[in-house]
């Protein structure tokens, strides 16, 4: 029998890849109102700082890059050596704040060193009078971040192979979602909670996995409960409880709060996070916090970083007590007070930062 010849053709495939190096500079505008006085057209270059193999700088333009964006805050990335080719690069100027740490999406920009360009960047970043109404502009300061990708060469590769067509769509874990309705539900539960005046239903099993303190109290030598299996748990309000439960069952927050008491809700979480030793919670209601220190209530916020040894939270804390007006205005508010009394062990390092004021 002879051999059927096939007339399927033959494939081969390969790729050119850019090889790239990434990171990002950010720049701190300490003093953004007396930056103002700068006239239209002028700069305040930054430091330089070194990314691909090239030095860089940021020129920050306070009344705009020329007089008819006179409104505007313009930021430019340039060069900040002499190059005899092109560089090629890609960058993005954001709020840090805005930003989270991984890699963003870039507007492609070929940048060469070019005597006839001031910079590649933005004329109109924000206007003035926007970032002063913004939440971005902070004790008169602000930090732009900018990412910037730069292409370093190109080379090739063979092209991956076709992957295999998938027949089968695997759905997310929705477990959360199911133990949250065990929680809501109550089914099966086998011990009730008494705090502030309401009672909570709970699963034992579910609590002492996820918690070694609720695990030794409902298991252990120190078993909690009478012979209705009725837990009470004092020093404790119960809509704090209730987030720390359906943190248990969910791992995700869903407190039922106003935003004008959010600080002082993480404040009694983090307590109560510390107290039955779930840490993943400690860790998200310290860096919530962060975002809510100011004058007002880095006392307060201090002192609890310092009684539940939460290191990142008192870094935060010293960080905006380094700001020489912060310190100041510490010392004159009935929190150093507060502070003084509750955490002795804190005012060494105050005070030493009071001497470099």
């Amino acid at each position: 029998m002879s051999a059927v010849a096939s007339n399927k053709p033959s494939r081969s495939a390969s790729a050119i890849v850019a090889s790239t190096v990434s990171g990002y500079h950010l720049l701190k505008i300490d003093g953004y109102s007396r930056t103002k006085g700068v006239p239209s057209g002028d700069k305040i270059k930054s430091r330089a700082f070194t990314l691909g193999g090239h030095r860089w700088h940021i020129d920050y333009h306070p009344n705009g890059i020329n007089s008819e964006h006179a409104d505007y805050i313009s930021l430019y990335l340039s060069l900040d050596d002499t190059v005899t080719t092109a560089v090629k690069a890609q960058h993005r100027f954001s709020f840090a704040d805005e930003v989270k740490d991984q890699a963003p999406s870039l507007t492609t920009a070929p940048v060469k060193n070019c005597a006839s360009q001031k910079g590649w960047g933005t004329w109109a970043f924000i206007k003035r009078a926007e970032l002063e109404k913004s939440n971005h502009l902070k004790d008169d300061s602000f930090t732009i971040r900018c990412d910037i990708v730069v292409i370093q060469d190109y080379r090739t590769e063979d092209f991956p192979k076709t992957p295999p067509t998938t027949f089968v769509s695997v759905a997310p874990s929705d477990l959360y979602q199911h133990l949250g309705d065990l929680l809501k539900t109550e089914k099966g539960a086998d011990v009730v909670f008494e705090v502030g005046g309401e009672t909570f239903a709970a699963h034992r099993c579910v609590l002492a996995a996820r918690s070694p303190v609720f695990s030794a109290e409902l298991f252990g030598g120190m078993k909690e409960g009478n012979t209705a299996g009725v837990v009470r748990i004092d020093d404790m309000e119960a809509q704090v409880f209730k987030a720390l439960l359906c943190f248990a069952y969910t791992d995700s927050l869903q407190a039922e709060t106003k935003p004008e008491e959010e600080d002082v809700m993480y404040q009694h979480l983090l307590v109560a996070a510390d107290r039955y030793n779930m840490d993943r919670l400690k860790s998200i209601c310290e860096e919530k916090l962060c975002n809510y220190i100011d004058v007002g209530t880095v006392a307060t916020i201090l002192a609890l970083a310092e009684q539940h040894n939460c290191e990142g939270l008192k870094k935060a804390c010293l960080h905006f007590l380094g700001t020489p007006a912060n310190l100041r205005a510490l010392l004159d508010s009935d929190g150093f007070d507060h502070l003084s009394r509750s955490c002795p062990s804190i005012m060494k390092k105050l005070i030493a930062m009071l001497a470099f004021t």
